[in-house]
């Protein structure tokens, strides 16, 4: 395998040379104040000139516009505009504020496009707004992103490894515990709730984008209180279902698929996936939002664990936010790859990175298959065999 850094330096190609040739020239522009006064006066370029003055702005109030995001939320606005357009007496009335903070909020909200004005005075729901409503993956996220903004408060601290307590650290306490599988149910309640409240978000993409039907045994890696697997086995009602992961989470797993009427056929079993051999006979492994979570050496031995289990006709799936994906780049690189800085481990992987981590723990034929909304989840299979009939 050709290493990802070598040591030599190679010389750039004629495309490389006129690349940073244009990059170079089209920076030398824009520093100059006298061309950036130019530009935006230009006809030809003045549109340009502010779409980027605001992209630059928008990158420096990014925080102004989560916190009144989190304060729609907090305060019910969304919730209390779903059904009817009020005015802001009424709406201040509902949300505890006094007038002239209800309309300080709204006119901000409006602004983000989460409210709208309505006829006589009211405001409703917006664009942006109106998918919030209702949506608890969505709004257990917003209200999780008040901890991780306060982990942020100092990025270069987190860079240069001075800050070594987080929020996020203790709320993932498998990121920082040397024996994770130990951690008793108080300490697992909070990130399990949110994982299971926010997985809506990414099932739905995943069972649309891989289909189940030539499976017989599904091993949900760290699946925590088994919101996918309950979802596969609602579509899938042919598949057997196992639940891996650490031994108070699974104990919650079994709870939910005794409510889901999936006993019969789902399994749970506890363990720390680390040191703990997975259950074999498998015939398809996911990992649903559990790899980027881990540096290199330890995805190493993950996947060998899952190699192990998997049977020769196997198929591994990946599921999770990657970098450098089209149309997404800054969740994978931007937004994970300093959310798992806060939390003290892993990163978001390129398609490129995570199949050859796949080959090297014995896999074959790694490819992507389309999602819908790639902002939320790439989806990556790779199969035990490279005789693999879909191979």
């Amino acid at each position: 395998m050709v290493p990802l850094v070598s040591s030599a330096r190679p010389e750039p190609s004629l495309r490389g040379r006129l690349r940073d040739w244009w990059a170079a020239q089209r920076n030398r522009l824009l520093t100059s104040a006298r061309f950036q006064h130019w530009a935006t006066r230009f006809p030809l370029t003045r549109y340009i000139a502010n779409r980027r003055a605001r992209q630059v702005f928008d990158l420096v109030a990014g925080f102004v516009y989560s916190q009144i995001l989190l304060a729609c939320v907090r305060l019910k606005v969304l919730e209390h505009l779903r059904d009817q357009p009020l005015d802001a007496v009424t709406l201040a009335g509902k949300i505890g504020l006094d007038r002239d903070a209800t309309e300080r909020l709204l006119d901000a909200a409006i602004s983000l496009q989460l409210v709208e004005r309505r006829s006589l005075r009211k405001f409703g729901l917006g664009p942006l707004g109106a998918p919030i409503v209702g949506n608890i993956a969505i709004q257990s996220m917003i209200e999780h992103h008040a901890m991780v903004y306060r982990d942020l408060h100092d990025p270069v601290a987190l860079l240069r490894g001075e800050r070594v307590e987080t929020g996020l650290a203790a709320y993932w306490p498998y990121a920082a515990e040397a024996s994770p599988g130990t951690l008793s149910d108080e300490r697992i309640a909070a990130y399990t709730a949110l994982m299971s409240a926010s997985q809506p978000l990414v099932t739905e993409e995943i069972l649309d984008a891989y289909a189940f039907f030539g499976h017989r045994r599904l091993l949900d890696v760290g699946g925590g209180d088994g919101t996918f697997l309950t979802a596969v086995g609602k579509r899938y009602p042919h598949l057997e279902l196992v639940l891996f992961d650490l031994p108070a989470v699974a104990e919650r797993g079994r709870i939910r698929f005794s409510e889901a009427g999936l006993g019969s056929r789902a399994s749970v079993v506890g363990g720390d996936f680390l040191s703990d051999p997975l259950p074999t006979g498998i015939d398809v492994i996911s990992f649903v939002r559990v790899i980027h979570d881990h540096d290199d050496e330890r995805v190493k031995r993950i996947l060998a664990s899952a190699r192990q289990a998997i049977t020769p006709a196997g198929v591994i799936i990946v599921a999770e936010p990657m970098a450098e994906t089209p149309g997404a780049e800054t969740i994978g690189d931007a937004y994970f790859g300093f959310y798992l800085l806060a939390m003290g481990r892993g990163r978001a992987r390129t398609p490129t990175r995570l199949a050859e981590l796949l080959i090297e723990a014995g896999f074959s034929a790694p490819k992507l298959i389309p999602t819908q909304i790639p902002l939320q989840t790439s989806v990556m299979i790779a199969f035990a065999s490279p005789s693999h009939p879909r191979v």
